[in-house]
């Protein structure tokens, strides 16, 4: 991304979401919105084109707040590690796992609204975290201990690639944990739970106002 474009970007996130305290991670600050149909028209109108993808790094999703505690009572599963927080939408995980002492930290996602609100948010919070601009889930991940990510199952082909690409890293002997709050996709197999919270949500999003998330392993792998 360019200067002018993260410049852009950075913009676009001021006016469509507001800096406040993650519900079940009090810890964290992010850049959130209230509901997403008015946050995606004030961005598409502020930068006068549609088209742009759904903002899903306007809110922290149940399946990632879930992780995302789990990481921040847990230290020790990403402390001194090299960390990937993949599909990272607000960059929530990659801030829990750098809070947590993880040694190097880097959150991926392929809309550039999100890779500029990661680095909003990790400022925000006084934390390191480098931001990619990339599709990874066909091929390996770059080199990680953990590899972090929060609600990817909502939708079939991405739960499907999610799958393949955690699968082909636990094969390497990479440590894989999501956070899923039992989205239509979540496959029945394959996952070991870990933790299961009950963590509150917006009607708005989910219409409902709490919601159980579960955190799962892929495989048991250390770094």
């Amino acid at each position: 991304m360019s200067a002018a474009a993260a410049r852009s970007a950075r913009r676009l996130i001021a006016v469509g979401a507001r800096l406040a305290e993650v519900p079940f991670v009090p810890e964290i600050r992010l850049h959130q919105a209230d509901e997403p149909f008015s946050v995606w028209e004030r961005t598409e109108k502020a930068a006068g084109r549609e088209g742009l993808p759904p903002p899903f790094w306007a809110f922290a999703w149940a399946g990632g707040q879930a992780l995302a505690r789990h990481i921040l009572d847990n230290p020790a599963l990403v402390a001194g590690c090299r960390v990937l927080d993949v599909a990272s939408g607000s960059g929530l995980l990659a801030i829990a796992a750098a809070r947590s002492g993880a040694s190097l930290v880097m959150a991926a996602d392929v809309d550039e609204l999100a890779v500029a609100a990661i680095i909003a948010n990790a400022a925000a919070n006084r934390v390191h975290v480098m931001p990619l601009l990339a599709d990874l889930l066909d091929g390996d991940a770059p080199a990680a201990d953990v590899i972090l990510c929060g609600d990817a199952f909502y939708e079939q082909e991405l739960a499907e690639r999610m799958l393949a690409f955690g699968t082909r890293a636990r094969a390497r002997g990479t440590r894989v944990l999501l956070g899923d709050p039992g989205r239509a996709f979540l496959p029945a197999r394959g996952l070991t739970p870990v933790a299961t919270y009950e963590v509150p949500v917006t009607r708005a999003l989910e219409g409902m106002t709490a919601k159980k998330a579960t955190v799962y392993e892929v495989a048991e792998a250390g770094c």
